[in-house]
């Protein structure tokens, strides 16, 4: 009996021939051509008995019978379509950037995407590529260079113009944070340094988002710490990916519980002693308001010389890493007269 065709996919190619075709139905063992109208295919394969495929040839656009040539007769025809092939156009690409290590999945929009074969970045081919319509196709980058990627997309109709990129952004290195402690409070001013740090999309302190950031350039960002406890390393993502974490640390705000004595003549020279908590990172000792000599003894003991000033009482307050103490008061009492 003669082969049947049942359908065909595509049923559609250009005119310029080339398209994969495949055919289904029964009694095609034995096949001697497949012909898209009068023209035998440029190849065929006769997969099974139910199955063939053949590569359309050029044609004028329009419809063309496909049948099955056959010992035992020809096979009833299915119709394929020649459309004039259209040159693909990329408008545009989202996103635009990405890390050199690739995996990054780009929708590319534009025109004359159906049959595409090949998609490049930089003439890289992508890792993969759906066609999801004529207008639109869905890539994942491949590993790239730093720098503008040309991206283009290969269809029976020709290759796209290379005007449409993808920026390849290499990735971010951190190389110091400064200061490195903080209150426990946030709202401190953290300057980090390092390379690749534009189109910083985030900056964050541990797994917490900066209260702000501002990137001042390729080398250096300001973030402003949100609240958190203990060490919280910091790191940056730009669009090349995450950076290696740098050194923080939140401090727990200092506190008082007494000065001994706790009171001095209104002359320089009386020492201090002050006793508290979280003391260890002292960068001030003031009485009154007025800087003062001092000497961290432990994280809970502090040593100052007092300053001369009017009798009466002042307030003593040590500044740390975590913010500055409520005060305690010292008072500066006249030496009695003889």
């Amino acid at each position: 009996m003669p082969p049947t065709i049942s359908t065909i996919n595509p049923s559609q190619g250009p005119t310029t021939g080339g398209t994969n075709v495949t055919l289904t139905g029964t009694g095609m063992t034995g096949a001697t051509a497949v012909r898209f109208g009068s023209t035998n295919a440029t190849s065929f394969t006769v997969n099974s008995s139910t199955q063939i495929t053949a590569v359309s040839p050029p044609r004028a656009a329009g419809a063309a019978a496909v049948t099955i040539l056959h010992p035992t007769g020809n096979s009833n025809s299915v119709t394929f379509t020649y459309v004039v092939a259209q040159v693909p156009v990329v408008t545009v690409v989202a996103p635009s950037n990405g890390p050199t290590s690739g995996g990054t999945s780009v929708t590319l929009t534009g025109t004359g995407f159906t049959g595409a074969t090949a998609v490049t970045f930089a003439g890289i081919p992508a890792m993969s590529f759906i066609v999801n319509s004529a207008t639109q196709i869905t890539a994942v980058a491949p590993v790239g260079s730093a720098g503008a990627a040309v991206v283009t997309v290969t269809t029976p109709g020709g290759v796209s113009a290379p005007d449409a990129f993808f920026y390849y952004a290499a990735p971010p290195i951190l190389n110091s944070a400064v200061p490195a402690q903080g209150p426990a409070a946030g709202g401190l001013a953290v300057t980090l340094t390092g390379i690749n740090l534009l189109n910083a999309s985030a900056v964050r302190f541990g797994a917490i988002d900066a209260a702000s950031f501002v990137v001042a350039s390729a080398t250096q960002i300001t973030a402003t710490s949100p609240p958190g406890t203990s060490s919280s390393p910091i790191t940056v993502i730009t669009p090349g990916g995450t950076s290696n974490p740098v050194a923080f640390t939140y401090v727990a705000t200092p506190t008082l519980a007494a000065l001994v004595p706790s009171s001095g003549p209104t002359s320089a020279g009386t020492v201090v002693t002050l006793t508290g908590a979280n003391l260890a990172t002292a960068s001030a000792v003031t009485f009154g308001g007025a800087a003062v000599s001092f000497t961290v003894v432990s994280g809970t003991q502090i040593t100052a010389v007092a300053p001369a000033g009017p009798a009466g009482p002042v307030p003593v307050t040590v500044t740390t890493a975590g913010g500055t103490s409520p005060g305690l008061t010292y008072n500066r009492v006249v030496a009695p007269g003889i």
